[in-house]
């Protein structure tokens, strides 16, 4: 059986207009009245959260002083994972179809994400993704859970999944953060990481994930491949 486990927000699901209108709200309720400030574009905006780019820098780099900065980067943990803007995420290009190739091929599909079970309930309402994955291949935190970091977070998650399924000759994951890559190296399990999410490429780099592709469907026609990349 081959398996693929893959990370929900970037191969699945387009954050990037929740970050932004968050990002947007942020700078308004941290600005003072009256003070001129330089809004993002979103794609600028995109480009730095892919980057990296700390939330108080891209709070400077968008006109507030060091103090209003560090507010605006408080505020904007404190909100951007709120039930009032997960409606602005999106389908990414192409994971349904992706997904639905998976289903076909009969392949063992599992999600992993540092969403909680809240969250990940509304996302597969939103947009009718439960059907691609039952209960038992659903990996997701409480919702009590008290994060510390994704990347010591999530290969908990990959731990009990391993424990929990069934044999496979071999496992692949998909993500989009060097969370999805540590995660993965920890477990042994091959991974390819997508260009669509929350990172560029340079920074995935950095983490050496067994292949770089720009999508989820990219990433299933490779599985999918007679060719699929033998890693050393």
């Amino acid at each position: 059986m081959l398996r693929l486990i893959t990370d929900f927000d970037g191969p699945i699901i387009d954050v990037s207009e929740r970050y932004y209108q968050v990002y947007q709200l942020c700078l308004q309720k941290t600005k003072r009245e009256n003070q001129q400030i330089r809004q993002l574009s979103k794609a600028k905006f995109w480009e730095l959260k892919r980057a990296k780019v700390p939330e108080k820098n891209i709070g400077i780099a968008s006109g507030l002083d060091e103090s209003q900065a560090q507010q605006f980067a408080q505020l904007r943990r404190e909100t951007v994972h709120t039930q009032p803007y997960f409606e602005y995420d999106r389908l990414a290009a192409g994971a349904v179809a992706a997904l639905e190739e998976v289903q076909q091929a009969d392949i063992d599909l599992a999600v992993m994400t540092m969403r909680r079970a809240r969250e990940l309930e509304y996302a597969f309402n939103q947009h009718d993704l439960g059907r691609f994955f039952p209960k038992d291949r659903c990996y997701y935190l409480s919702n009590d859970y008290v994060k510390t970091r994704d990347v010591d977070d999530k290969p908990l998650l990959m731990e009990r999944a391993l424990l929990d399924l069934p044999p496979a000759y071999e496992t692949w994951m998909v993500g989009d953060t060097e969370a999805d890559i540590v995660t993965a190296k920890k477990h042994g399990v091959k991974v390819m990481a997508v260009l669509c999410g929350i990172r560029d490429r340079t920074q995935l780099e950095i983490h050496q994930p067994d292949l770089i592709v720009n999508n989820l469907k990219e990433a299933v026609d490779i599985l999918l491949s007679e060719s699929l990349p033998q890693v050393v």
